[in-house]
């Protein structure tokens, strides 16, 4: 199998790799979230292998997907309802949700579709799909990584909590666009003509 495009270059393992063992790729798309359907829907392919625990796939999902503020529940369900997720610590743990640090993804079969939803108020769902054939993580990555590591990728990726900009507070109007003048003149085209620029911060 050839590298993606953007694959990492790199061909040497990572220290603490698990370097034993299959490797799958998931397909992950991002489906819905805060009561809206996502189209197109963007996605991510993550490399892991199958002594990578659902914990550590949850993890990788919320880098591909730009996910800043991790304090939230999160929990994988798959087709036969078997749920793994992550403990509340400010509640009793439902015993119904199995523990994603210790589970692994061994259990996943070739084609298998699951769900993800990040956020279990904002209800970001996502189908994930599991390869129908191994893939080798030197070949594919350039690298044996020690965690799920995402390699390809489309689309574009909501902000969590909808914000467009920073002071995006859902009730201002954006404001003007300032092309470029609001820069410092650190690359040609940035700042305003003939002077230094003093950017504002938040």
């Amino acid at each position: 199998m050839k590298r993606k495009p953007g694959a990492r270059a790199l061909r040497r393992p990572l220290a603490n790799a698990p370097r034993i063992g299959a490797w799958i790729s998931v397909q992950v798309e991002l489906v819905e979230g805060r009561g809206q359907h996502v189209w197109p829907r963007p996605g991510r392919l993550i490399a892991a292998s199958v002594h990578h625990s659902f914990g550590q796939l949850a993890g990788a999902i919320e880098d591909g997907f730009a996910r800043w503020d991790r304090s939230h529940l999160h929990e994988f369900e798959l087709g036969d309802g078997t749920r793994i997720g992550s403990a509340d610590p400010e509640s009793d743990f439902d015993d119904t949700v199995l523990d994603e640090r210790r589970l692994n993804l061994s259990r996943l079969k070739p084609g298998e579709q699951f769900i993800y939803v990040f956020d279990l108020g904002d209800d970001w769902a996502h189908l994930c799909t599991v390869g129908k054939s191994r893939i080798d993580p030197v070949e594919t990555l350039g690298v044996v990584p020690d965690q799920p590591l995402s390699y390809f990728g489309w689309g574009s990726i909501p902000d969590q909590y909808g914000r467009g900009w920073s002071g995006d507070d859902g009730e201002t109007e954006p404001p003007a666009d300032p092309e470029l003048t609001d820069l410092p003149p650190l690359r040609p085209g940035w700042g305003r003509p003939g002077g230094r620029s003093m950017p504002t911060l938040p």
